[in-house]
């Protein structure tokens, strides 16, 4: 096809979409997705002005986007009416996750899918001895979406375990479970045995993986899968205590942009409107060492990258 051929056939398209209602076009787009409705948008004023419309990113939107608003620990006016637009909510749903469930877990939209992403708080979580003072401190952080964070103070038994209820999820969606984290000066512990996680619904067998949290491993991790010429990393690189070798298997943590660190701990699939609850644990209770100087936010639940 020649390329007057190919301006003709996209003048001629243009053409056919003008004859038809806005509102048809608007029910077209919504039928497609978030980031394909935005690219629609720059091809012609046609789509542009459609893909303006409530009724394209109301249906962009959850089903249950009210309800969950309503337990805003803002109150439920807080973001209904502030915004002129659905699609003005919507983005602000992606970039800015709300507090709800009285501060114990925060909900916000995956920009590209409108897909439901969930952290459940440290509070939220159940801490083996995180009551008991001499163990787990209770602190408030800068930078943390929650009130508080989870400090572990000295601990040889080290076990977390959150759940959250498939149904809230959405359905159809492939998920992934992250533990979001940092450390303070003098972290220690988590290098001599790495822990075990387990991911899946309730009533099956949960996905297990092994999870390192020290940082100094992950550094050597990433420096020997970035070497093309499979050099021997520099000697400053061996220094991990002469403890766990590099595993290259196990997961190890990543940076975000947010400051906070996560490792990923499973992923489930949510098979349509399943019920049931996701149950996810994070275990170190093998090596018997003492540990301390983790900081723990929460674990975060969001749609699995690809």
């Amino acid at each position: 096809m020649t390329c007057r051929e190919r301006k003709t056939m996209l003048s001629g398209s243009c053409r056919g979409f003008n004859a038809l209602p806005e509102g048809c076009i608007a029910n077209a787009l919504s039928l497609t997705s978030p980031k394909d409705a935005c690219r629609l948008s720059l091809v012609a004023s046609t789509f542009r002005s459609a893909a303006e419309s409530d009724v394209v990113w109301e249906r962009f939107l959850p089903p249950d986007y009210v309800d969950i608003i309503s337990r805003s620990i803002d109150g439920p006016d807080s973001l209904l009416t502030k915004f002129r637009s659905k699609k003005e909510l919507y983005f602000h749903l992606c970039d800015n996750p709300i507090i709800i469930d009285s501060g114990t877990k925060s909900f916000s939209l995956e920009k590209g899918t409108g897909k439901k992403c969930f952290m459940l708080a440290a509070r939220d979580l159940f801490i083996v001895w995180g009551d008991t003072p001499q163990y787990w401190a209770w602190i408030s952080l800068p930078g943390s979406r929650f009130p508080e964070v989870a400090e572990l103070l000295k601990v040889t038994w080290f076990e977390v375990r959150g759940k959250i209820n498939a149904s809230m999820l959405s359905p159809g969606t492939k998920y992934s479970a992250y533990m979001v984290f940092s450390t303070k000066s003098g972290f220690h512990g988590f290098d001599y045995q790495p822990a075990e996680a387990s991911v899946g619904i309730s009533g099956h067998d949960g996905q297990k993986r092994t999870v390192c949290f020290d940082i100094n491993v992950a550094r050597m991790h990433s420096y020997q899968y970035s070497q093309v010429n499979h050099r021997q990393p520099p000697s400053f690189y061996m220094w991990w205590h002469g403890n766990v070798p590099i595993d290259h298997s196990a997961e190890y943590p990543k940076l975000r942009t947010d400051g906070w660190m996560e490792v990923e701990l499973g992923e489930f699939l949510v098979e349509g409107k399943q019920d049931g609850d996701v149950e996810i644990s994070l275990m170190e209770v093998k090596g018997r060492y003492w540990k301390w100087g983790l900081i723990i936010q929460g674990i975060e639940i969001r749609p699995k990258a690809g």
